[in-house]
């Protein structure tokens, strides 16, 4: 019997953990990795903060999974553009979508859409150089900027704002966001959460750095944590550096970074843009279950600001032909199962939670029920090169690995002198070009 040929359809961390546990299977595996990109890694690339390095590093162990024997990179392959879903399933003996969640959830409130109302999932993929996203411009002249969340991507975007110079340069946040974030008029940025200071989904990491800020003052109001009981060891680290917050005294900063709780923004007004923001005040109740959930209250407060970012959470959407629940944003599956040959990994599996750890025991139970149903099914029979035909011969740019490390590598050396990790490709001409220099050279 040959190999167990399998495509994983994008190529972040829960893409490339499955295709790991695929490679690493006990029966013969190749593996051809589907993705839009013609870059790799996901939102490690292009969604976790340029000044956190370290948590970009995971990628190294991605690269391992790269070079192993049977596995493929197809970047710049879009599925229902240059290949459907039914001749995926005709092309191999299994699917596995791990696409994550590209969209964001919506607040659903008056004004929403002003001109200056961003969702945060903008806004990072631009500092990040996502060349979907580097024709959106950023109106940072304002003084106060509002983020409503407290989550970790609510947090980046809120230090992401608030960090001078000196902190960004050593990153690899794109040309243009740096120089528009030194520009900026920023002031004070208000971090918004809906629940209360022990409910806040942020990591304690996360919380802690904001107070390692060196051109930002953390101001927490006392009167936020009176009553405030932590449920979990999370919850209990995070108000203990929320206190300490509180009780601190400005250094007199050029600029505030405030933590706000129990608010909910119901209205954002403003005259053809964003001028101010509408909250209301919120108490915690106990549901059926006894979770504590926030719900308003008469009570209303109005923040003047020229610029919104909602961080509320991501969102799956739907790929052609593959089956989608509207509700939760996910692909419908059991354990990982969608449909005979078709399987699910990441948050388009399970929604969008946990850390990039979490995604490498996901992807390794999808994998466990592709081989348990597979194991001993007939091959389809179809060779690796006929995939690569059937994309070349309807004009399709691939970029293959090669095409990638030749991406990096232009990236790399331009960061080199500067002291950067890496000064990013942001379009998709220049992505483009710089893969095919691998194939001018061949």
């Amino acid at each position: 019997m040959g190999a167990l040929r399998v495509a994983v359809v994008g190529s972040g961390p829960a893409g490339f953990y499955a295709a790991g546990a695929l490679l690493a299977a006990d029966v013969p595996v190749e593996v051809d990795m589907i993705e839009r990109l013609p870059t790799p890694w996901g939102l490690v690339r292009l969604g976790v903060a340029p000044d956190h390095p370290k948590i970009k590093s995971v990628s190294r162990a991605f690269e391992k999974v790269a070079l192993k024997p049977g596995f493929r990179f197809f970047g710049n392959v879009e599925l229902g553009r240059d290949i459907q879903q039914s001749e995926l399933l005709d092309l191999y003996d299994a699917v596995v979508y791990a696409v994550g969640a590209q969209s964001d959830r919506r607040m659903g409130i008056p004004g929403e859409d002003l001109p200056g109302s961003w969702a945060a999932t903008e806004f990072v993929a631009w500092y990040n150089g996502h060349p979907d996203f580097q024709h959106l411009e950023f109106d940072l002249s304002a003084e106060r900027a509002v983020v409503i969340g407290n989550g970790n991507v609510a947090v980046d975007v809120a230090r992401m704002l608030a960090l001078t110079p000196e902190e960004l340069e050593p990153t690899d946040t794109t040309d243009a966001a740096i120089e528009a974030f030194v520009n900026a008029g920023i002031r004070e940025i208000v971090m918004v959460g809906r629940r209360g200071p022990a409910q806040a989904a942020f990591t304690t990491p996360e919380l802690q750095e904001l107070g390692e800020l060196a051109g930002a003052d953390v101001i927490v109001d006392p009167s936020d944590l009176e009553g405030a009981e932590p449920h979990d060891t999370n919850s209990e680290r995070n108000l203990a550096v929320l206190r300490d917050y509180a009780a601190r005294e400005p250094d007199g900063k050029p600029k505030r970074l405030v933590l706000r709780f129990l608010l909910s923004p119901v209205a954002i007004t403003g005259e053809g843009r964003v001028e101010a923001i509408e909250l209301a005040r919120n108490r915690l109740e106990a549901d059926a279950a006894g979770a504590l959930r926030a719900v308003a209250t008469d009570e209303r407060e109005t923040l003047s600001t020229g610029i919104v970012f909602r961080s509320v959470g991501y969102r799956g959407v739907a790929l052609p032909g593959v089956p989608f629940d509207e509700d939760t944003g996910t692909i419908p599956n059991d354990r990982g199962r969608v449909a005979p040959g078709v399987y699910v990994a990441g948050w388009i599996k399970r929604g969008p939670s946990g850390v990039i750890g979490t995604n490498k025991k996901d992807a390794t139970e999808t994998v466990e029920l592709l081989l348990d149903d597979l194991r001993n099914a007939p091959r389809k029979g179809r060779s690796a090169a006929e995939v690569e035909a059937v994309l070349l011969d309807r004009g399709v740019q691939l970029v293959v690995y090669e095409g990638w490390t030749s991406i990096d590598e232009l990236e790399r050396a331009a960061g080199e002198p500067l002291g950067r990790p890496r000064v990013k490709l942001c379009t998709w001409e220049d992505l483009l070009g710089a893969a095919e220099r691998v194939a001018e050279e061949a």
